[in-house]
């Protein structure tokens, strides 16, 4: 029952359908059209040859000739003065002249014409029957033609229609047996550049993306299983070392253990809300007037608080439209970055010009290989020199920092500092 109501509903049998009906009231109004034209110019026709035929009689001195096709009545002062056989003894016929008239005429219908001459009237009249023959014929044709001109319509419109669709019907068989599964699959695009060809080879772009998010979702979750493995692993091995043997730990050295592994949780749990946020276009971010040289310079103190050396020489002041807190990130992920490769000294700066602000945090450690300067923005990747989790993190801090920036309409760069080591150049738009 549904597949015959799929039938009944689809765009083949729709089209076919009102193909059908636009042809056939077209066809029917045209033959309608054609018949009443042909049959008004046939009556001109007779009507002209019964005034040609009446102007001819010689009113004054009639010589009728019997005309089984017509008749002829010479008329003065109402009275029938002459005429054909075939009405003598008729009373004439009421038309004046110029006018004209349909009479019956032993029956047989014939249109009558009136002329002036001198003092009388001719009246001549011309049967109509082959106008009605005509007429019939023409009729009866269409009657035919028509029908059969509405199953040729159908006919071609229902097999272009199916060539049309059958790219459509592969398309969605296709879409159909996709699965999450097999999300490597696409769907014919055919050969041509017509709309279906254009719309196959948008839901590819679309399968496309469809393939890299779920390839991205997994990974995303097979490295964030993993970092979040490492330190619940840290926290049941040493609360079981506690239970196993007691005097070989105290309760503020346990409580320290679980403190730092409990802080590290929550870091990574905080990282992957933001990129979550990132990936769902919900990164909810203020617009205000931000100067990004005194939060660098807060991002210095805290750094030489930790014990870094920094150089803020190079730091200018410079207004940027953004989220203060966002920022703040931005720059605690690049000062930590930093500070964990750096040999000795850590360098900000900040600089505006041409209504950009860039902002730079060098390291005079090993810096990073050209080919690794794109990857490392992205998530859970961490660099050979920095595998170790408790020197070199969960691998986000690059990738917060890049989405971050792109939400305020910036770019990050990844590049190589004058004398070696690693240079982070971030761009914003000035406030």
């Amino acid at each position: 029952m549904a597949a015959e109501r799929g039938r009944r509903g689809s765009v083949r049998l729709r089209t076919t359908t009102g193909a059908v009906l636009v042809a056939g009231l077209a066809l029917l109004l045209g033959g309608v059209a054609l018949v009443v034209v042909m049959r008004s110019a046939l009556l001109e026709q007779v009507a002209d040859a019964a005034r040609s035929r009446a102007a001819s009689v010689d009113a004054a001195d009639p010589r009728l000739v019997a005309d089984d096709d017509g008749f002829v009545q010479v008329v003065a002062d109402g009275a029938v003065v002459a005429a054909t056989p075939n009405v003598a003894g008729v009373a004439a016929v009421d038309v004046r002249p110029g006018d004209t008239t349909r009479v019956d005429v032993g029956g047989e219908d014939m249109l009558a014409v009136a002329v002036r001459s001198g003092d009388r009237t001719v009246v001549a009249g011309q049967s109509t029957d082959d106008v009605a023959d005509a007429t019939g014929v023409v009729t009866r044709l269409l009657g035919v033609g028509l029908p059969v001109l509405l199953a040729v319509v159908g006919v071609t419109t229902w097999w272009t229609t199916g060539r049309a669709l059958a790219p459509v019907e592969a398309v969605r068989a296709e879409v159909d047996a996709i699965s999450a599964a097999e999300l490597h699959r696409r769907v014919p695009t055919g050969r041509g550049d017509d709309e279906i060809a254009r719309l196959a080879r948008t839901m590819n772009r679309m399968l496309d993306r469809l393939e890299d998010a779920q390839t991205r979702q997994r990974r995303f979750v097979s490295d964030a299983s993993h970092e979040l493995r490492s330190p619940v692993a840290s926290i049941r091995q040493h609360a079981e070392v506690a239970l196993a043997h007691p005097g070989r730990t105290s309760v503020p050295a346990l409580a320290g253990i679980v403190l730092a592994e409990d802080l590290r949780v929550q870091r990574l749990v905080e990282d992957l809300l933001v990129l979550a946020r990132a990936d769902e276009h919900r990164l909810r971010l203020a617009a205000h007037a931000v100067d990004l040289d005194d939060l660098v310079l807060e991002e210095a103190v805290r750094l030489r608080a930790a014990g870094a050396t920094v150089d803020t020489t190079g730091v200018a002041a410079a207004r940027v439209t953004g989220d203060a807190a966002a920022l703040r990130r931005v720059l605690r992920n690049l000062g930590d970055n930093a500070v964990r490769h750096a040999a000795g000294v850590v360098a900000l700066s900040v600089a505006s010009r041409d209504g950009t602000v860039s902002l730079a945090v060098e390291d005079d450690g090993p810096g990073i290989a050209p080919a690794d300067r794109e990857r490392v923005l992205h998530r859970f990747v961490r660099l050979d020199e920095a595998r170790d989790r408790d020197a070199g993190g969960a691998g986000l801090g690059l990738a917060i920092v890049d989405e971050l920036v792109r939400a305020h309409d910036g770019a990050v760069e990844v590049g190589e500092r004058n004398g070696g080591g690693a240079r982070i150049v971030v761009r914003l738009p000035a406030g």
